[in-house]
């Protein structure tokens, strides 16, 4: 599976309900878990990798979590914790979200899952979470940090439009 970038306009497009989870949704959560570990993350969301659905894989080191249609029921407490993402790579953003969290979901076979995260975890479901609904790290920074970080996202959406470019170039010459 290949990583989106920053740019690419599938992670900003809020990511679709999952009505009957199939062989293709386990598949597919199986080679996104590979695909996180391969780029040494600890979460990763369907729009990252260009499906538009609600699937997310987690693991920060106790274990992978793979879900579907994960929704956040409750919150509790603040923390404060600097992000990384990978569609946005070598760009950090400090980011305040709940310290513990509910979150409720599927797993593979369909099941309802009611998991409760505090920390790391809860930061992680909550990034993860985000990328379902189109929001990114970047949507929290402060005003100062996004014209420190405005050159970095302009290289990551440059490139995004020479891959694009050069794919549909690609495209025209098979005709």
């Amino acid at each position: 599976m290949e990583l989106r970038l920053f740019g690419d306009s599938i992670l900003r497009k809020k990511a679709k309900y999952i009505k009957q989870i199939t062989d293709w949704h386990r598949s597919t959560l199986s080679q996104m878990a590979q695909t996180m570990y391969a780029h040494k993350g600890i979460g990763l969301a369907g729009p990252q990798v260009g499906i538009n659905e609600a699937l997310i894989v987690v693991d920060i080191g106790n274990g992978l979590y793979k879900l579907i249609n994960p929704k956040i029921i409750k919150k509790e407490g603040l923390q404060l914790m600097q992000e990384g993402c990978l569609s946005i790579p070598e760009v950090l953003v400090k980011v305040k979200r709940a310290k513990k969290i509910k979150v409720l979901a599927q797993d593979e076979s369909g099941k309802s899952v009611l998991l409760e995260a505090e920390d790391l975890l809860a930061c992680v479901f909550q990034h993860e979470i985000d990328h379902l609904k189109g929001r990114l790290i970047i949507d929290y920074a402060s005003f100062w940090d996004k014209l420190k970080m405005k050159k970095k996202l302009k290289q990551l959406e440059r490139r995004v439009k020479d891959e694009n470019l050069s794919q549909s170039e690609a495209k025209s010459y098979q005709l």
